[in-house]
């Protein structure tokens, strides 16, 4: 299991540190919700055409193409339904295809306003509704094309139409254009209201994730950059950790240590602390990389995870332990030396806070694995469950501290998971959520 992320279109953004970062981006999502608000504005036109046409043949007495009119309102039907079947199929929602959505739109408004008296009809002003919507959603190129059409449009409106005959109505006809351009300002300033506050809210979440991407991106700058200095430290130290076991090997070796027994104790201890020392050498070289190979192994979840505290309590000695794995079926993984110091580095953290009892709880839930890590300290301040995840936030008051809950996010969060934090009233609890899919072999 690599620390890979989930595969998404990628941006270009930069740090701030000279460099620019690959990260996550989708914008498919937002033009993905734009059209689906065009498809329920396109409901409201055909609910309109249809209230308008019949209020004006019957309401007022003209006379109407309606055999023409209404082959255009279940053109827009048909139009909606394969929207809808297009947004089904997952196809990605480009300019291209909110400007073409548009542009039919705007065809439609344009074939029902030739067959009802063309550019003199009140509501020709529904092109402004059009172009106002093209300006939030499109490029600019997409949106001075469309303003160009509507105006070309309009143009072939004032010199081809099918005339309303409404004679009959004397001198009402100017009252009677007055009350449509009446209901036309009141449907588009509704319809622009509506629309434009919805899509402004798409917008926002955008850029909202944006910023969240940006944040995320420098914080994985930081942790390459930390990762670097490890094993560059840890590089080092192997040759300076190699010469003192050799002297200690020459040193129980000697007579003057044989003869002693404390002596010789004493260098036997030496010598276990400095095999610890290089395990730990070994394992930052390869949680960054240098012995990948070595650290992937095929193994299940309730198989590592048992295996990892019973590791885990051997090294530290907890006074009171209390796992339980409810992790069931079981599911083949494959394990990663990064995943397991990132719940060492919670485990640790726990037992500083309660050396008396910790409490590890696994289960499944649906197809994610929950890994809860309790104890019975103080609890989490306010402002580190604000800033969860945020480096160098810690209570302990040591410089360069807060980093482990920082690693044990930005991990999980590689992985498709998610960490969350909270007081139980009794202490604390970490509750480790993945993804089965990115664990599995």
């Amino acid at each position: 299991m690599t620390l890979t992320p989930l595969p998404r279109w990628k941006t270009h953004i930069s740090t701030g540190s000279g460099r620019g970062s690959d990260i996550i981006f989708n914008p498919d999502a937002t033009n993905r919700k734009n059209l689906l608000l065009l498809i329920q504005l396109r409901w409201l036109a055909v609910a309109g055409q249809v209230i308008t046409i019949a209020a004006i043949e019957w309401g007022f007495g003209i006379r109407l193409p309606l055999a023409q009119m209404a082959a255009v309102v279940l053109s827009l039907v048909g139009l909606n339904l394969a929207s809808l079947l297009f947004l089904r199929m997952r196809r990605p929602v480009s300019n291209g295809v909110l400007f073409a959505s548009l542009l039919l739109d705007m065809a439609a408004l344009t074939a029902q306003l030739y067959l009802s008296g063309g550019a003199s009809n009140p509501f020709v002003s529904l092109y402004l509704l059009q172009i106002t919507l093209g300006a939030v959603l499109l490029a600019p190129w997409s949106t001075w094309a469309l303003v160009g059409a509507a105006s070309l449009c309009f143009v072939l409106l004032t010199m081809a139409f099918l005339p309303i005959e409404m004679s009959h109505h004397g001198g009402n006809l100017f009252d009677l254009h007055i009350r449509g351009m009446f209901v036309c300002f009141v449907l588009a300033a509704g319809l622009i209201v509506l629309f434009m506050t919805r899509i402004n809210r798409n917008l926002r979440e955008r850029d909202a994730y944006l910023a969240d991407l940006r944040q995320q991106s420098a914080e994985e700058d930081h942790i390459v950059r930390m990762g670097l200095l490890a094993s560059g430290a840890a590089h080092e130290l192997g040759t300076p950790l190699a010469t003192i076991s050799v002297l200690l090997g020459d040193w129980r070796r000697s007579d003057a240590v044989t003869r002693n027994p404390e002596l010789l104790e004493d260098v036997s201890e030496m010598q276990a602390q400095l095999d610890r020392c290089k395990r730990i050498v070994s394992g930052i070289l390869m949680s960054s990389g240098q012995a990948r190979g070595e650290g992937s192994v095929h193994t299940t979840v309730r198989t590592f995870l048992d295996g990892l505290v019973a590791e885990w309590r051997d090294h530290s000695s907890p006074a009171l332990l209390d796992y339980t794995n409810e992790f069931d079926p079981d599911e083949a993984i494959v394990s990663d030396a990064a995943l397991k110091q990132v719940i060492f580095n919670v485990l640790d953290n726990a037992l500083e806070a309660s050396p008396d009892w910790v409490g590890i709880t696994v289960k499944r839930q649906a197809q994610d694995l929950v890994l809860m890590v309790r104890d019975r300290g103080k609890g989490f301040d306010k402002e580190i469950l604000a800033a969860l995840g945020k480096p160098y936030m810690s209570s302990k008051g040591r410089e360069g501290g807060g980093l482990g809950l920082f690693l044990v996010v930005n991990v999980i969060r590689k992985l498709g998971g998610t960490v969350t934090a909270r007081n139980t009233g009794r202490g604390a609890c970490v509750t480790l959520t993945l993804p089965l899919d990115t664990l599995r072999a």
